[in-house]
């Protein structure tokens, strides 16, 4: 049994759920597929925050608790005492919902964005939470009464199901693999025994070169989807090219002196990729690819670079780094049953040198009773421990980019404003984008 969800429930639901409560009597983490423990033992989380013109209470966030669970109803799991697939009780819902009224909303939504380590605090509450900002008198002059966040462990939720729940759509998880496409067997074993031996080899490197716990900031920036649109086309790019150029090149600094590497980004970014396998995991649709961005100093260089580095991975293979990544998922969570202290804190603060994580969500476009009232941007992020992370969140205007990193690139965030303002005022030669499919829709 690896996932539960509204849609493998047809037909025999009751026999699902009494199959589920048992599982997980014991071990309330039984469900998890291997990608969903992992997150989860590194308490990974991610979060959803937006204003609204409507205004919030209890009863009403308890209500929106409601709704969320019937379309996503993994977030019943994970915690001791779960009931899968059951309604909340009401000390339940009071538990994990809260209202604070504000003077104004300056600061936000950057002042309350944080790593959510809350959210484990407590076994035997859900793992994730529901809170609101609310103006004491009334809308502001934008028509803002109230600031809505979602906030939860990153095993239940990926962007995907933020952006069908923003629509007020199904986020149930069946089984996402495809087990009649297999992969060859050479392919399958080379890559498990790569998963095996890079589960050892970050075990051993992260106990001697895991860094110091670093000062963490979270930041957020909204830019119009026009001029990102617009620029893209003036530079012969994609616009996700141009996403993740910009962050990297501003973020990277300028001049001699670099603040992620001098000669090479080594970046991991998610895509969503509808050729599922039999290696595939289970509960996640999205896929993570290795790109390596060689550093230039003129922008408008580097961004075609980029956009040629990523147009060519995607026209080769781009299963085998997931492939790989689930094998050592499988085999740390094996290493676990055996050595319970393991993986310890020290892995969680390695990376393995890599500079950043580059994540464009599905775009996010709020219809229907969940998200009645919610104006945008809409801002859509993620913490893992210890790793750089910028999510790219479209909606109908604006993209927003959402900071999870080391305080000392928060105050480069700045720069990207400045760049996107410099590169649209200045005139490039044309250039014809290499082949690949554009997924900003």
């Amino acid at each position: 049994m690896k996932s539960f969800s509204s849609s493998s429930f047809a037909g025999e639901q009751f026999d699902a759920l009494a199959l589920a409560r048992a599982a997980v009597e014991k071990n309330p983490q039984a469900l998890f597929t291997d990608f969903q423990w992992f997150l989860y033992k590194g308490k990974d989380t991610v979060f959803f925050t937006a204003f609204s013109t409507q205004t919030y209470d209890k009863d009403r966030l308890g209500n929106m608790v409601a709704e969320m669970i019937a379309l996503a109803p993994q977030l019943t799991h994970g915690f001791v005492g779960a009931q899968p697939g059951q309604p909340f009780p009401k000390h339940m819902l009071d538990a994990i919902t809260s209202v604070e009224l504000v003077d104004e909303f300056d600061g936000y939504p950057d002042k309350w964005l944080s790593k959510s380590s809350d959210i484990f605090e407590r076994e035997d509450l859900p793992l994730f939470r529901v809170m609101a900002a609310v103006r004491r008198n009334g809308p502001d002059a934008q028509g803002r009464a109230a600031i809505l966040q979602v906030r939860s462990s990153h095993a239940l939720l990926e962007g995907s199901d933020s952006a069908l729940l923003t629509r007020s759509a199904s986020a149930g998880h069946g089984v996402q693999s495809d087990k009649s496409n297999k992969l060859p067997f050479a392919d399958r074993f080379k890559s498990a025994m790569r998963g095996g031996l890079t589960t050892l080899i970050y075990l051993v490197l992260a106990n001697i070169l895991a860094p110091k716990a670093q000062p963490w900031g979270f930041s957020t920036l909204a830019v119009e989807r026009h001029r990102l649109r617009r620029l893209a086309n003036k530079l012969g790019v994609r616009q996700r090219s141009l996403m993740f150029a910009l962050v990297t090149h501003a973020l990277n600094g300028d001049g001699a002196e670099k603040h992620m590497s001098k000669k090479v980004i080594g970046a991991n970014y998610t895509m969503l990729d509808t050729k599922r396998n039999s290696t595939d995991d289970d509960f996640f649709r999205v896929r993570a690819l290795e790109a390596k961005f060689t550093v230039m100093d003129d922008f408008v260089d580097y961004v075609r670079a980029v956009d040629n580095t990523v147009a060519g991975i995607e026209q080769k293979d781009i299963t085998s780094f997931q492939v790989v990544i689930n094998s050592m998922f499988k085999a740390m969570r094996a290493v676990n049953r055996v050595f319970p202290f393991l993986p310890n804190k020290r892995f969680w603060r390695f990376n393995g040198g890599n500079h950043i994580v580059l994540t464009l969500v599905p775009p996010h476009r709020t219809y229907g009773p969940m998200t009645h009232g919610l104006v945008e941007p809409l801002y859509c992020g993620a913490w893992h421990s210890e790793v750089n992370i910028c999510t790219f969140c479209p909606s109908r205007d604006y993209v927003t980019f959402n900071f999870s990193m080391e305080q000392r690139h928060i105050g480069n965030v700045d720069k990207i404003s400045a760049l996107l303002e410099e590169i649209e005022n200045r005139q490039v030669s044309p250039h014809t984008m290499a082949p690949a499919v554009e997924r900003l829709r």
